[in-house]
């Protein structure tokens, strides 16, 4: 019977099988010091499949820094860790669809992975900015000031001290540029890996570290896949006692995971662009607005002139000409599609009509104006409305600001949200305010590590010791808030006006632990004779069975939203998850009939663990059984 494993999958495995679908002949084996053969990359027969390689002291175009290599390596690495429910401080367990993730993202990342690879449209991370008090997130894998020191002579650390969390970082220093490279670079690294072909990856970030995030990305998406960096005007007053000039603006940087694939969502017509439209001639098509007829991109056969109904001849600017040919604009001309002017002697213009406009929407700009998305006061402001006058979060985003990158994500019904840098949960908010205001339903999934509140502000003494407890706190009552506006609003409904839904203002929380086993794997040697009598049943105390479930779910694809029905058969407790697609029972000792029970329920998927069973006998029963009554189920063991 296959055991399960523990530990995260192995990316590297991953892509040596991608490899081997475009390349068979590089595929090797190779012999581990233990015994064991393992496939991996014959790199002299991929040089010879790629033709010109760029390696060794050959000069190329790079980005690098000290630690780059330990980052990457970070990204691949798998982990023994689990997510462990925590019910009773979600809202709606049972029938939500959304997810908060509490610890470190990059290992959330890696336990999302298998389940949620290619499925999220969109991804918003609101990182740390590096200005030299942010947090920094501790990997193991920063690189240190000696390390720093020999890879690059021009660092000075002239006294400069650091602690786990916090680092006083001088602008001049490039090791904190390297530290912070090295902590987005595997984070975006993976976040690719989430996006669905289509999907889309947007990046707050300030002057400081946007040149970086920006080489960043276009390494990790390729520079094919860069669709815009938007600058948000977050201030709507100057700062008088800037040294040099007032900064007024962030950056929100746009990639995706395949340009060619992914459509930007319009922005809903404003009335100042209808007032463009009129109709001074009256054309029963309805309203139109003149567009300039010439281009600059010059051809000689559409370099010709036009006599305008006054008798006055008309020729191109000079080095430009006309966007239509000759037989292009008399066929215009007859179906009254040029405009003369009111005189009929201006220079002609293409009438484009409102009533032919490919879509409802409009295209968006670069810039995202304060008054039509928000300022950082407003997401500030909504904070402290929502938790009764107290703020508790230094410079949140404003939701309009985030259900402005909603909509550019283009999301469908139930697309997936991703926000791995989750702060105060402005993301859940917006998602939610947006599925109430348009009746779609899609979820977000909230990352943050559980960094601790200072012990002298306001948010600790009122008992948000961390971060997530304020996050989880906003999103509980902004779900309350939504929820009552939509009930007011049905309430003034007018004749023939469809009322709204309610939409999902529920969360599950999911907490970071160690993996719900002990760890097995290590040497006999390693191990008294009473420490292998406790290994017998090797879960941890404390764990639980559902803890167990939630470890098991990722390996089998199932969503970490899915339902969960909890049964009792034979007195054994059994688990049906997703609708029947996986059955699960953990309990010690379990009796052939509620085995059979299972199989009988014919799900995609069993598992049970080694415990669940009083010999190798009865782990061969399990499989057996299930052969019997449903041969297409899956079984494992854990």
């Amino acid at each position: 019977m296959e055991k399960l494993s523990h530990a995260t999958e192995n990316i590297l495995d991953e892509n040596v099988e991608k490899l081997a679908e475009l390349f068979p002949e590089v595929v090797t084996e190779v012999r581990e010091p233990d015994g064991t053969l393992r496939h991996t990359i014959d790199v002299e027969a991929l040089k010879a499949r790629v033709g010109d390689v760029a390696e060794g002291q050959r000069e190329r175009y790079q980005f690098t820094w000290p630690g780059k290599r330990d980052a990457k390596q970070e990204a691949y690495r798998p982990i023994d860790k689990c997510l462990r429910p925590c019910p009773e401080e979600s809202v709606d367990w049972d029938t939500t669809g959304n997810l908060y993730i509490e610890g470190d993202n990059l290992d959330a990342l890696k336990l999302l992975r298998n389940t949620y690879a290619g499925k999220i449209k969109m991804i918003y991370i609101d990182p740390p900015y590096n200005t030299g008090h942010d947090f920094i997130y501790d990997d193991d894998f920063a690189v240190s000031s000696k390390t720093f020191a020999d890879s690059n002579a021009a660092f000075d650390d002239a006294g400069n001290v650091l602690d786990a969390a916090y680092r006083e970082n001088r602008e001049s220093a490039g090791r904190f540029h390297s530290d912070w490279c090295s902590m987005m670079y595997p984070r975006l690294l993976l976040a690719r890996d989430m996006l669905a072909s289509n999907g889309v990856m947007f990046m707050s970030i300030d002057d400081y570290e946007q040149e970086n995030l920006r080489k960043l990305c276009d390494e990790v998406f390729g520079a094919g896949n860069f669709i815009a960096q938007l600058v948000w005007e977050r201030a709507y007053a100057p700062k008088n006692d800037a040294k040099y000039v007032s900064n007024s603006h962030d950056y929100v940087l746009m990639y995706a995971r395949n340009a060619d694939c992914f459509h930007i969502g319009k922005l809903p017509r404003t009335a100042q662009a209808n007032a463009m439209y009129k109709n001074p001639d009256n054309d029963p098509r309805g309203l139109w607005r003149p567009d300039n007829l010439s281009v600059k991109t010059y051809s000689a056969a559409n370099d010709y002139p036009i006599t305008t109904p006054s008798g006055r001849v008309v020729e191109p600017p000079a080095g430009r000409c006309w966007r239509l040919s000759k037989n292009a604009f008399f066929e215009r001309l007859h179906d009254n599609r040029i405009w003369f002017g009111k005189n009929g002697d201006a220079v002609p213009s293409l009438k484009r009509f409102m009533s032919e406009l490919r879509s409802d929407g409009m295209t968006p700009t670069s810039i995202l104006f304060y008054k039509e998305v928000g300022h950082s006061q407003e997401g500030a402001k909504e904070l402290v409305k929502l938790f009764d006058g107290k703020g508790y979060f230094d410079g949140p985003k404003p939701t309009r600001l985030l259900e402005r990158l909603i909509r550019l994500a283009n999301l469908y019904d139930d697309s997936l949200v991703l926000d791995f840098f989750s702060g105060s949960a402005t993301t859940a908010h917006a998602v939610m305010h947006m599925n109430a205001e348009s009746g779609k339903h899609a979820r977000f999934i909230l990352c943050q590590l559980p960094e601790p509140t200072d012990e002298k502000r306001e948010a600790f003494k009122d008992g948000y010791k961390n971060i997530c407890e304020i996050g989880k706190e906003r999103i509980r009552r902004a779900g309350k808030k939504i929820a009552e506006e939509v009930k007011e609003s049905n309430c003034q409904l007018k004749l023939g006006e469809e009322p709204k839904k309610v939409p999902d203002i529920g969360f599950r929380v999911l907490k970071i632990d160690s993996s719900n086993f002990e760890d097995v794997a290590a040497e006999p040697a390693a191990y008294s004779q009473q420490m292998l009598a406790g290994l017998a049943d090797n879960l941890k105390p404390g764990r639980t069975a559902e803890d167990i479930l939630f470890q098991v779910l990722p390996q089998f694809q199932i969503p970490l939203s899915a339902h969960i029905e909890r049964q009792r058969i034979n007195g054994s407790t059994v688990f049906s998850v997703d609708g029947g697609r996986l059955v699960a029972c953990f309990d010690r000792n379990v009796p052939t009939e509620t085995i059979v029970a299972m199989a009988k329920m014919e799900p995609d998927y069993a598992v049970m663990r080694d415990a669940s069973f009083s010999g190798d006998d009865a782990v061969s029963n399990f499989g057996e059984l299930f052969k019997t009554y449903s041969p297409a189920t899956i079984t494992r063991v854990v």
